[in-house]
């Protein structure tokens, strides 16, 4: 579970209603303090919000990028349905279609966790709306057999325990947390409390069960670019640099992050995106999009093209 740094947004961010096709989507909306780049769409993971990239708002947007991160059918403080099947893959992955579509298009897409399986599927759905797409800690297929038995203890609670009684059983069975955090309970607490369990529920089967669709995705002609911490125990970090090779795709890792480097090391992971987007204005202003290589939080761009 992300653990954002507060759950105030910024000055210069506004919560806003995101009112599409598919509905009405709670986001965080900064708009650029810089000459206008372009757009990003920021998609949380399993249990996240879009107050997982709250850290990284301000350096996006003085690089010259609005960003609105989103709250999934479900998640947080957007309303969602108590039936699994309206969270279903494909459903969630046309609610992305429909939020790019509202923003004008053109937007560079990210996705942490579950997030990023779920742009994927919107990207094989229809790519058309985006400029790149970006993966944080997400893999190309299911999660560890660890995690799986953690999502399947969860989705065996669900159904029989309020999210309450659940909050307090995850809180027993964690790692304690740091005498500093202990002002932001509360804030944790609500946000869990607000989540959907059908969304839970259908979104954790998806995570233990979701195909290898690299090479799918390999043929989309979209930069991409994957990013992780140096360790990962949801996707291992050897099994993303692999990904990132069949992809063709740019790689950055991390230093001093694990598998949420948009809250562990929120600076360097945006600086990391705002150059990989930079790199692709620049190309596609003269027509070719090349693809680099990324590491350690600094680009090198390669000879390579997509």
């Amino acid at each position: 579970m992300s653990r954002p740094p507060t759950f105030t947004p910024p000055p210069g961010t506004h919560p806003r209603p995101l009112l599409t096709s598919r509905g009405t989507f709670a986001t965080l909306d900064t708009p650029a303090t810089a000459p206008h780049q372009g757009t990003a769409l920021l998609l949380p993971g399993y249990t996240g919000s879009k107050e997982d990239f709250i850290a990284m708002f301000t350096p996006l947007a003085a690089a010259g990028y609005r960003v609105v991160a989103v709250d999934g059918r479900g998640q947080y403080e957007t309303a969602g349905p108590d039936d699994q099947e309206a969270y279903a893959q494909a459903e969630l992955a046309r609610d992305v279609l429909a939020q790019a579509e509202a923003l004008g298009g053109g937007v560079h897409l990210v996705g942490h966790s579950l997030g990023g399986q779920i742009a994927r599927a919107a990207v094989l759905l229809d790519p058309a709306p985006f400029t790149s797409l970006t993966l944080i800690s997400s893999g190309p297929a299911e999660v560890t057999a660890a995690q799986q038995q953690k999502i399947r203890l969860l989705s065996e609670a669900l159904p029989v325990l309020d999210m309450g009684r659940v909050w307090e059983a995850m809180q027993a069975m964690g790692p304690p947390q740091d005498a500093d955090e202990g002002d932001h309970e509360p804030a944790m607490r609500r946000r869990w409390l607000m989540h959907s369990p059908a969304q839970l529920i259908a979104t954790g089967r998806q995570l233990a069960t979701e195909p290898d669709r690299v090479d799918e995705l390999a043929a989309v002609p979209l930069p991409q670019h994957v990013v992780s911490g140096e360790r990962d125990d949801t996707w291992p970090v050897p099994l993303l640099d692999a990904m990132a090779v069949r992809l063709g795709a740019a790689r950055t890792v991390i230093e001093g992050a694990e598998h949420s480097p948009n809250t562990d090391r929120p600076t360097r992971t945006a600086e990391a995106l705002s150059a990989f987007w930079d790199a692709q204005h620049g190309d596609v202003q003269h027509g070719d999009v090349q693809h680099g290589h990324v590491q350690h939080g600094h680009v090198e761009q390669g000879d390579a093209q997509r």
